[in-house]
């Protein structure tokens, strides 16, 4: 019994795979063409299933060469909006195309000027009607009995992104050489060994600083120019002093609170999650994983600022890639 069962679920979510292909149509030409000609990152929000179905295809972009960033829709609506761009292409992952999670922050991802595009079952839905294209992955029939748990539409949703994947490879014209670039420790999935926070930090005028004197006005922005999600204010002698995130603004803001009347240190988050520049990478995406962060300060040995990490820049820069697994 347990045997025709198994064989019966896998037999649903590979025809519930072979139906896509007569789905795919000038829609995935359309996406093909945005994310080839965009600048940015390619940017993969979901919620629950779909959610860790969107981490693998980022992973799977990364480590094929085009750069991508999994963005929790609720952490994006306290503070992590701050990565999206214009140069920026969204996908939204969501088989009914009806959760409010994801769509409440469509607005905001079109008004940051990035394109928007659908994977659902759904062509009718919410999500597909606030899209610049929608990519059907719509299934017959779940594998679960009940019709409840997500099986072969999350298959589904998986098989497209690598579908995606691959057909960027082409267009990048990406090679063994490039792939063994981005994995150098010859096994896709090591946990990025070999680096150091120093050798992916950011530095010089890339890093979004104040000092705790610095009007409010001035420090918002520096936060927008820098396009991070986050502004750092140091002490006279450049040691690290609190955050403000695009979060904490939006609190303030909701909160009544007279932005422009304070001085940054008034205002800021006090002694913040931070690293040593020293510190192996690894160390830093355990903090962020950890505390739901994207940002972190990076101090030297006194404590000063020497830099700043970006979560993506762990994701997909230079010559090393993580496949989130």
């Amino acid at each position: 019994m347990s045997i025709e069962q198994a064989v019966k679920v896998l037999k649903i979510e590979a025809e519930g795979i072979l139906a896509l292909a007569e789905k795919v149509d000038d829609n995935f030409t359309k996406m093909i063409d945005l994310i080839y000609k965009s600048h940015g990152r390619v940017i993969i929000g979901g919620i629950g299933k779909s959610g860790i179905i969107g981490r693998k295809i980022a992973a799977t972009l990364n480590s094929t060469g085009t750069r991508s960033i999994f963005l929790h829709p609720v952490e994006a609506m306290h503070g992590d909006l701050g990565i999206v761009s214009h140069k920026d292409v969204f996908i939204a992952l969501s088989n009914s195309g009806e959760t409010d999670e994801l769509n409440i922050l469509l607005p905001s991802i079109r008004n940051a000027g990035c394109p928007i595009i659908a994977f659902t079952g759904n062509k009718n839905s919410t999500l597909a009607h606030h899209s610049d294209v929608v990519i059907d992955v719509g299934v017959e029939t779940e594998a679960c009995p009940l019709g409840l748990a997500p099986t072969t539409s999350t298959t589904a949703l998986l098989a497209m992104g690598d579908a995606l994947a691959v057909v960027m490879i082409n267009k990048h014209k990406f090679t063994p050489t490039d792939f063994k670039k981005f994995h150098p420790g010859g096994n896709l999935g090591q946990r990025l060994s070999s680096y150091t926070v120093k050798d992916i930090m950011l530095t010089g005028n890339a890093i979004p600083l104040v000092s705790e004197n610095t009007d409010m006005a001035t420090a918002l922005d520096i936060l927008d120019k820098n396009n991070l999600g986050v502004v750092m204010i140091a002490k006279p002698d450049n040691t690290l002093s609190g955050i403000i995130t695009d979060g904490d603004v939006r609190r303030m803001l909701v909160g009544k609170i007279a932005v422009f009347e304070k001085k940054a240190a008034e205002l800021m988050i006090a002694k913040p999650k931070s690293i040593d520049e020293n510190a192996p990478l690894y160390d830093a995406l355990n903090i962020m994983e950890t505390h739901q962060i994207t940002v972190l300060p990076v101090i030297d040995n006194d404590g000063k600022v020497a830099g700043v990490l970006h979560l993506h820049d762990i994701l997909g820069k230079g010559a090393l890639k993580f496949n989130g697994i």
